[in-house]
């Protein structure tokens, strides 16, 4: 057998993450087009949320699926496969005449893109040593958080200078690039296709599944994933933009900026945090101070008076940094899990993570909808300050919950608990 250069796994990981850049670039997009989308469609902010949240629904529903099949096929084929069905499902969305067809092309996209954080994580299970998963996951949420900043501020700039049909319809020949990039790059490894074969040998592609949800750490890293991230989901990645437009003043994309900060934040520390807590042999403690920092600063965001513009910035900047610490949650699942069992353990944490996006942003419009006043500009719901601080208590209180869960999991010390 020829042997591998040294930097073909990396150049194969790169692969995978830059199709989790296109997801979280679809994850934050419809932050900037608010206004539009409402107009061009005539909904409400519940009704939007919905559709917003169409792209988390499919992912979540995809990611125990995503899992089993990446420990028993292999990541090439699924990244692949799945790239191309997201630029379909961008272009339906970008072309889209009705609410239907555009919640179509949204569910396709979710459940495609849904495929790009854990075929990735499998791309490093199997082509990298176990001390590098730390600092591997933290680089991939940073990719993951560059793109949301993509789908944010730069995206913002697009969408006013050529409108979001033909931004989003430049997206779709980005996903249809990074097919065939995974389809001639990325290689399976032979762990992947000895695991396979045993698995079907024992009659069961669900047994690795089974054994991660019988662990009780399983079940509690999952449900810290999903209470963490209304910060980013519920407000970063849909609200945010019009709450800072209409509370506090900021122009749109000022407010895009601002908002894609939680995101810098994030992903400039997760390789750090990552790398640190390889180090340290430490995952539990980060994820603890992720939290319950997340907690204090979205409510000194909402709860301070007449906050200024750049104390704005710093809170956000600030809950982006914080969030990096979520990254130990994914390496826990690892580490809580036999080596066969780690697609289906970190398929399903992020099915939970992704799950707090299809569950905040529409209920988060719910609530908006409930103190709304009657007041349009342009054919879109304005609400007024009382409207979103009624909407978003919801979202410190569920970090407060993050941090509960996070002090009732053990501690790995970077070691697989599981053999």
């Amino acid at each position: 057998m020829t042997p591998m250069h040294p930097w073909r796994p990396w150049i194969m990981w790169g692969t995978g993450a830059a199709f989790f850049y296109f997801a979280f670039f679809q994850r934050t997009a419809t932050s900037v087009m608010v206004p539009e989308l409402m107009r061009d469609f005539g909904v409400t902010a519940a009704a939007l949320g919905n559709l917003s949240a169409f792209y988390f629904w499919s992912y979540t529903a995809m990611q125990l699926p995503t899992g089993i099949m990446a420990d028993r096929w292999g990541p090439r084929r699924l990244l692949a496969c799945a790239a191309a069905i997201s630029g379909i499902g961008t272009l339906m969305f970008a072309n889209a005449d009705s609410v239907a067809m555009a919640a179509m092309g949204r569910l396709l996209v979710g459940a495609s893109v849904g495929f790009a954080f854990v075929c990735t994580l499998k791309i490093a299970t199997d082509w990298f040593p176990s001390h590098r998963m730390g600092l591997l996951s933290g680089l991939l949420m940073m990719a993951g958080m560059l793109g949301g900043v993509s789908g944010q501020g730069p995206l913002a700039i697009a969408v006013q200078s050529y409108g979001w049909r033909t931004s989003m319809s430049a997206g779709a020949g980005l996903a249809l690039v990074l097919a065939l990039a995974a389809w001639f790059i990325v290689r399976e490894h032979h762990k992947s296709d000895q695991a396979s074969t045993e698995r079907t040998g024992s009659g069961s592609a669900l047994a690795s599944l089974r054994r991660a949800l019988g662990r009780r750490q399983t079940w509690l890293i999952a449900g810290f994933g999903f209470f963490l991230l209304p910060p980013m989901f519920a407000f970063g990645a849909l609200w945010g933009v019009p709450y800072l437009s209409q509370v506090h003043g900021f122009e749109r994309t000022e407010a895009a900026f601002a908002a894609s900060l939680i995101l810098l934040g994030w992903g400039i520390c997760a390789p750090f945090v990552g790398w640190l807590s390889d180090r340290l042999r430490r995952r539990k403690l980060p994820m603890i101070i992720a939290a319950s920092l997340n907690a204090v600063c979205m409510a000194s965001l909402f709860y301070i008076p007449d906050p200024s513009k750049f104390a704005i910035h710093v809170i956000l900047l600030a809950n982006g940094v914080a969030t990096a610490g979520m990254v130990g949650c994914f390496v826990m699942a690892r580490e809580h899990n036999a080596t066969e069992d780690a697609g289906s353990a970190m398929a399903f944490v992020n099915m939970a993570v992704i799950g707090c996006g299809a569950f905040f942003q529409p209920i988060t419009g719910w609530l908006l909808d409930k103190g709304w006043r009657g007041e349009m500009a342009d054919g879109a719901r304005i609400y007024s300050e009382a409207a979103y601080l009624g909407a978003f208590w919801i979202i410190p209180a569920s970090c407060t919950v993050a941090a509960l869960l996070a002090m009732m999991t053990h501690e790995t010390y970077a070691k697989a608990q599981v053999d």
